[in-house]
């Protein structure tokens, strides 16, 4: 016989189990947009508690916690509720441990940074709710007018980053130099609660190693040769609201560790004082390595990756997203020429037909030099960089030619790793070092052009 101190059965009543407030956060920010009631624990032991006295429709806990952690919570939690879909978070070095834990009883796991379509769909799945209802989408959120995004790869971006920016948990931000990936955080501190908050940006790889910690966390007068005052540093001055870290591979071991106490506690030491300082800015990190070969090369701590990575969003470099060249182009144009110049169709044709190393920030400089050698007047290929007329000038039938052996080498490339990685997307994303949202993309193309890249 039922309860009947206990409230009815609630299939989208979710517990979410995890330490990390900046995680808890970024999960209950997410299903609680998608239409799920969520209910937040900090511990294994609080999670117990909730269990005890309310029905829920799902547990989504992460594994590393201190006290009972999340393989600890879901074997307790098994004796009283047997049925009680459990999804465990866990980290790269945790994967093993999890696959072990679905003898306990899991439901499923997922790696962090979690891909937030294949955390709905299993979430869907377990509650027993339609995978055909689409994801919601914060139709509030509007783009500034000056960023270019005509691409499904870049408005699925800023689809992903609508969903999470109003949460409070931190972002990793990949990519190529010159794609973006600043421009990327100011629109998630945009759409932010903090949006009235502060934005403050460091470039780990401009300031010397000495200097860095300082411009960080500030120092007192007299700490070393040359403090001759006190100084605010950029966690103090971020303070209720958004601190971006970018070229964050750059930062060194002992400073790194510094971070991670930030991370974790939100507090830290100006150099030189004892005195502890706390700050409430949310941590968005940039960078152009993989930090994970970064991690198992030494030079990343493994601790702070973890910690950093709640999330990542990977901004696609400009050859991966044609359709964006052109308005760039103009737009850039129309910034340098106040609206007076426009691009011939032969200028559009050498734009289009080049690679784009230096992404969209050598767009921006071969326009500013365009803009500057038409004298604001019609754009035509005389006025581009020489290496751009050279990418023009190549014979159409074997620049296509080119073109379908290196796309017959993509396809090949990309279902022997989904092979490999038996079909799973974000396993063979991370194996290709792209982003789950661009595979998909590149399999739907795939799908389209009549080639099979689906389980038999």
């Amino acid at each position: 016989m039922p309860d009947p101190r206990k409230p009815a059965l609630q299939p989208t009543r979710i517990l979410i189990v995890d330490d990390d407030p900046g995680q808890r956060s970024l999960l209950d920010s997410f299903l609680s947009g998608q239409g799920f009631e969520t209910v937040l624990a900090a511990s294994g032991e609080e999670a117990l508690e909730r269990l005890r006295t309310a029905e829920f429709g799902m547990m989504i806990s992460d594994v590393r916690m201190p006290g009972l952690t999340g393989l600890d919570t879901l074997r307790r939690a098994r004796q009283e509720h047997p049925v009680l879909p459990v999804l465990l978070v866990t980290a790269y070095a945790d994967i093993r441990e999890a696959v072990g834990a679905m003898r306990d009883g899991a439901l499923n796991y997922l790696a962090k940074p979690i891909d937030l379509d294949e955390l709905l769909t299993t979430v869907r799945q377990a509650t027993g709710l339609s995978l055909s209802i689409p994801l919601k989408f914060n139709s509030d959120k509007q783009l500034p007018a000056h960023i270019v995004a005509k691409s499904p790869l870049m408005q699925a971006l800023f689809h992903d980053a609508s969903l999470i920016a109003p949460s409070e948990s931190r972002i990793l931000i990949t990519g190529e130099n010159g794609v973006g990936k600043e421009v990327l955080a100011d629109v998630i501190h945009a759409w932010s609660p903090r949006a009235a908050g502060p934005l403050v940006k460091i470039n780990c790889a401009a300031i010397p190693e000495t200097l860095l910690e300082s411009e960080l966390f500030g120092h007192e007068k007299g700490a070393f040769t040359g403090a001759s005052a006190r100084r605010i540093g950029r966690f103090e001055q971020a303070n209720n609201g958004t601190i971006l870290l970018d070229e964050i591979a750059d930062m060194s071991p002992p400073l790194q560790a510094k971070l991670l106490r930030v991370t974790q506690e939100g507090r830290f030491n100006r150099v030189g004082s004892n005195t502890e300082l706390l700050t409430n800015s949310r941590l968005l990190a940039a960078t152009n390595r993989n930090l994970e070969e970064e991690v198992k090369a030494g030079r990343f701590r493994e601790d702070l990756f973890y910690r950093l990575d709640v999330v990542e969003l990977n901004v696609p470099p400009l050859r991966e997203r044609a359709e964006d060249i052109l308005p760039l182009a103009s737009a850039f144009i129309a910034e340098f020429t106040q609206g007076k110049a426009r691009l011939s169709s032969s200028v559009a044709d050498c734009l289009a037909r080049y690679s784009w190393p230096g992404n969209v920030r050598e767009l921006r400089n071969a326009m500013e030099r365009a803009a500057l050698l038409s004298l604001g007047e019609l754009i035509m290929p005389e006025h581009l960089p020489a290496k751009l007329r050279v990418a023009a000038e190549t014979a159409p039938a074997a620049e296509a030619a080119d073109a379908e052996q290196l796309g017959e080498i993509e396809r090949q490339a990309i279902v022997q790793a989904l092979r490999k990685h038996s079909f799973n997307r974000t396993e063979t994303a991370k194996a290709l070092g792209i982003s789950r949202r661009a595979l998909i993309y590149k399999l739907q193309r795939f799908r389209q052009e009549g080639y099979e890249v689906d389980p038999a």
